[in-house]
């Protein structure tokens, strides 16, 4: 811990990303490859409860609860992987709400989007549709 303390600065943006319940996933990416959740260096100094219980455990018995929470981390896995998939599902459904299907008709003028990046750069003001087309044939 000692040697480490210097380093912490350049360390807590990796340790604040492992430890946020990322929304897509639900839950925490440290937990998904640990299966458990991550112990803060101030938890350590500042004993927490699950500090005091493993600190008072002997080591057949915490070895034990270590390989039962690693049988774990595939179920917990499955279960993200199931919470990662709704998500996708759910904000699918947010965007093709806001859609607007667009019906053509023979006849009708169209414009068309410029697609690749214009050879001559014009600026902002430069053009995103080509001039108005006629619509054929639906």
């Amino acid at each position: 811990m000692v040697k480490g303390s210097r380093q912490w600065h350049e360390k807590l943006p990796l340790l604040g990303y492992r430890t946020t319940i990322c929304m897509s996933v639900g839950d925490t990416s440290y937990s998904l490859v640990f299966g458990i959740e991550v112990v803060i260096p101030t938890k350590v100094e500042i004993p927490s409860v699950r500090i005091i219980v493993e600190g008072e455990t002997d080591d057949d018995e915490w070895i034990r609860t270590q390989l039962d929470q690693l049988s774990l981390i595939d179920e917990k896995r499955l279960t993200s992987t199931c919470h990662g998939q709704l998500y996708q599902k759910i904000m699918a459904q947010a965007y093709n709400k806001k859609v607007c299907p667009k019906c053509l008709e023979e006849g009708q003028l169209v414009l068309r989007c410029i697609q690749p990046p214009q050879v001559e750069v014009k600026g902002k003001l430069s053009p995103n549709w080509e001039v108005p087309f006629i619509v054929k044939k639906v």
